[in-house]
């Protein structure tokens, strides 16, 4: 949910513009907040115990989907091949999913590193990483 909330804040802040467009909604204040307390939600459950792995089905699948459907949303704000920035979202949702979750374990259970920490600072990469993109477009 970062990334989604994200291009919100970069729409709200008027780094990408969607006004007129199908997309349109992606830069009112109910999507801004919507997906500011999706997010918010994830960063949170992220740390309780009962939460799923990321790459479990279900979160792996909505990643995937999200990724897909942000890198169309990054797309048609920048005039590019919808296509190709579906794949590319889908791809880097799949690529980031799996690489956060293998440096995680290996941090905590090999490194003996507090999982706390680790999944903090895991968090500060991911909002820090999809505000410097989106600052960027």
């Amino acid at each position: 949910m970062t990334t989604p909330a994200a291009i919100c804040w970069a729409a709200h802040l008027g780094w990408l513009h969607f006004d007129g467009t199908r997309l349109g909604f992606i830069g009112r204040p109910i999507s801004l907040t919507l997906f500011t307390v999706f997010a918010l939600g994830e960063l949170i459950a992220d740390k309780l115990p009962q939460t799923p792995a990321r790459t479990a089905p279900l979160g792996l699948i909505t990643r995937i989907v999200l990724g897909g459907l942000c890198g169309i949303a990054i797309a048609a704000n920048r005039g590019g091949s919808l296509v190709v920035a579906a794949i590319v979202g889908a791809a880097g949702a799949i690529a980031g999913t799996f690489a956060g979750y293998n440096i995680r374990r290996l941090l905590v259970f090999q490194r003996h590193l507090p999982a706390l920490g680790v999944a903090l600072f895991e968090d500060v990469i991911a909002v820090a990483g999809a505000s410097l993109i989106v600052s960027h477009l």
